[in-house]
């Protein structure tokens, strides 16, 4: 494993994160496409980091929550520390982004929902090379699905005239 970047089995995972997070920055028309690959280099660096004990190819979902990137409310750290390299500051990035966001990123399978009562978009998904031994564990991102298949019982529709 080389020092700096990301190991070699966790690279088309991190490059699906950051570039859809850049893509979210990309579509304000803001930041420029310089700022961008500087936010890009500094956010694919921080995640690598950050991952770099938690990445479990043989148990995808162990450190899912770990892996999570969220913005409720509250701006996720590693997206800070990586907008700070180009001087965006904490309110601009809150204009930038959706208030709510969680962005999974997990050996296999990157994905994201927007709102949350959103719907989970695949951003990357791979086949597994060795059989996964975690099938039926509750990840961060299952755990959140429980009970979505069906609206809630306390919700009434009503129409009127």
């Amino acid at each position: 494993q080389r020092r700096g970047g990301p190991r070699p089995d966790m690279v088309p995972e991190i490059a699906a994160a950051v570039g859809f997070v850049s893509s979210l920055l990309r579509t304000r028309g803001c930041v420029s496409e310089q700022q961008l690959q500087v936010f890009s280099g500094a956010l694919r660096e921080a995640l690598a980091e950050h991952y770099k004990h938690h990445w479990f190819p043989e148990k995808p979902f162990k450190g899912s929550g770990y892996r999570c990137i969220r913005i409720n409310h509250k701006m996720d750290p590693i997206i800070c520390k990586a907008a700070s390299q180009i001087g965006l500051s904490l309110p601009q990035l809150y204009q930038l982004l959706p208030s709510e966001l969680t962005l999974w990123v997990d050996p296999y399978e990157v994905s994201y929902r927007i709102g949350e009562d959103g719907s989970i978009c695949v951003l990357y998904e791979a086949t597994a090379t060795k059989p996964v031994s975690s099938y039926g564990m509750l990840t961060c991102k299952n755990q959140m699905m429980l009970g979505r298949t069906s609206p809630s019982k306390n919700y009434i529709m009503t129409v009127s005239s």
